[in-house]
């Protein structure tokens, strides 16, 4: 299960950047910051969490993944990722007792300070499905940064089977409104928000803190890295079109993380 794991996280990074690629053409001056997002590179300066929380995100994450591929059956198709301490699942696996375990993993982990449990009890999904899951996130992050009055760097994208989950640390303004702009890009089945809301003195606070900061490198990619992928027919590069607004919903599956963690 771990091989299977690694080829897929695999596949997904590198067909985020090929994408990534081709919308550039048509979104001028936006593929830097496309290639940022979805590798997870944002710069430090444009990112609300502090310097530890990221660092602690990362090392949540690898360790979720490592200990889940090794205590889950092969058939489990699970995906890990954090936001400030917060940890989301998606994915699909046989049972509720799979479902549990992979919640019940994490919640022993250290500096868990939610989890959020999207896991779909079904088959897992197909290659081709992820594949576009993947793509549709790229169109989401680039539809985020053609966005005025809000800054793509404050949400973290997440697609499962035509489901976008957003996380992030936002007002509940830009929460709203990022995912109003997610519920048009076409392909978004639902939309639903994981955001932990900050009050916009504190977004403000933030951003002048960014201003003055000196920008840092950018990270390299931890988070689901994908190699080989090719998307179906019905993908392509072409502009951003809007479909009507998909259902946007808060997700009702947040349940508290380990007591030990770091507030």
């Amino acid at each position: 299960m771990s091989v299977f794991r690694v080829k897929k996280t695999l596949v997904r990074s590198v067909l985020v950047v090929g994408f990534a690629a081709g919308l550039s053409a048509t979104l001028q001056g936006c593929f830097l910051a496309v290639g940022a997002a979805a590798g997870g590179g944002a710069l430090m300066a444009t990112d609300r969490r502090t310097l530890g929380a990221q660092t602690e995100d990362r090392e949540i994450q690898v360790k979720a993944l490592s200990q889940i591929s090794q205590n889950l059956p092969d058939s489990a198709h699970v995906n890990v990722t954090v936001f400030n301490r917060r940890v989301l699942l998606t994915g699909e696996v046989a049972g509720d007792a799979s479902k549990q375990r992979a919640e019940s993993i994490v919640r022993n982990m250290n500096n868990v300070n939610t989890i959020v449990n999207e896991l779909a009890i079904m088959p897992a999904s197909s290659f081709s499905s992820r594949t576009n899951d993947t793509y549709l996130e790229t169109r989401v992050k680039a539809a985020l940064i053609a966005e005025k009055n809000i800054s793509a760097n404050n949400f973290k994208v997440v697609a499962e089977r035509g489901n976008v989950y957003l996380m992030g640390l936002v007002t509940m303004d830009e929460g709203n409104r990022g995912a109003d702009v997610t519920s048009r890009v076409p392909g978004v089945v639902q939309v639903v928000k994981v955001f932990q809301y900050i009050q916009p003195q504190e977004a403000e606070a933030a951003a002048a803190a960014a201003a003055t900061a000196p920008v840092a490198a950018s990270q390299p990619a931890v988070s689901e890295p994908t190699v080989g992928a090719i998307p179906d027919s019905s993908v392509s590069a072409r502009p951003l079109d809007q479909q009507a607004p998909a259902p946007v919903n808060s997700s009702t599956s947040v349940r508290p993380g380990n007591p030990k963690a770091v507030p």
